[in-house]
């Protein structure tokens, strides 16, 4: 079935020229157009602070010009949109984040430096804050995926395999990095076996809605906004992440198709969670909108 049509993508093109940042619209132009990687990498350099971490609203959320460790993996993201995952870059940040981690290799999702600056209510800011799955997940997973070796990352990676094998209780989020994990880990008998005891989790616990035509079906997780519930494509972005398996091909197919058409009359794709400032609400719906097109072409290519 096709689930990205040339009129969705210009529908969404003209919402992402009107209303996106520079960044959403490069990434636009590179991806659905003729952009290219350097003027991505351009306006991405852009959001860097001093020290090698990522600040000044790449994570709409995330405010201030001091990085925070939870911004890293947008900018991983776009790094592997563009094929820019090179090596000295990943390393580099790698530097970053070690001077940042717990000596386990967690990573916290934002540090002290934040609390003089604007942020939402669902991030708060611990004096000594710990090192997180959240956020440890998110960027350890890609990181091996492309082979970085440092001295850092084998702590991460050892955090994180820990913290999978021990979850228990959890919500979409937290999941969802650890499933960003498992698809770069290099065991990958050990992230299959660990995949499936995680699709099962999500089942039992109800924190993926199944039929968006019955969301009493699903339990929404503490703190979490109204319509704050997560399909199928949430969990599975594409098709060769192991959180595929967890989903029947009617159950996915239902998922993209409410996917595809929650497009808005703009353009644009909505956001689900907490809005805390209309301000981050409407520079976070341009990068939405991104990756919904991509989950939308990623099934269409199978």
């Amino acid at each position: 079935m096709g689930w990205l049509s040339e009129t969705v993508i210009e529908s969404a093109g003209g919402f992402l020229w009107t209303s996106g940042r520079v960044l959403e619209q490069r990434r636009f132009a590179y991806l659905f157009g003729s952009g290219t990687a350097s003027g991505v990498l351009a306006a991405l350099d852009a959001y860097a602070d001093e020290e090698g971490g990522y600040a000044f609203g790449l994570d709409p959320d995330i405010r201030g010009p001091e990085g925070q460790p939870i911004a890293v993996p947008s900018a991983l993201r776009v790094l592997e949109e563009i094929g820019q995952a090179r090596e000295e870059r990943l390393v580099a940040l790698c530097d970053w984040l070690a001077e940042r981690a717990d000596p386990d290799g967690g990573v916290p999702a934002v540090l002290p430096s934040l609390r003089r600056y604007p942020h939402p209510p669902f991030m708060p800011v611990a004096d000594d804050p710990r090192g997180d799955l959240l956020t440890t997940g998110q960027i350890a997973g890609p990181l091996l995926r492309h082979g970085v070796e440092h001295p850092w990352l084998r702590k991460a990676e050892a955090f994180c395999r820990t913290a999978i094998e021990t979850l228990k209780e959890s919500h979409p989020y937290e999941v969802g990095a650890a499933v960003a994990f498992l698809d770069g880990a290099s065991d990958r008998a050990w992230a299959e076996g660990q995949a499936a005891r995680l699709g099962e989790l999500v089942r039992e616990q109800r924190i993926v809605l199944l039929d968006p035509e019955r969301p009493e079906e699903a339990r929404l997780s503490p703190g979490y906004g109204p319509g704050e519930l997560h399909m199928p494509h949430d969990y599975a972005a594409f098709p060769g992440s192991v959180a595929r398996a967890w989903f029947s091909d009617a159950e996915m197919d239902l998922s993209l198709r409410h996917l595809q058409e929650s497009q808005e009359a703009d353009g644009g794709w909505p956001i689900r969670w907490v809005q805390w400032s209309s301000t981050t609400a409407s520079e976070a719906r341009p990068g939405v909108t991104l990756a919904a097109l991509l989950t939308l072409r990623a099934y269409d290519a199978v």
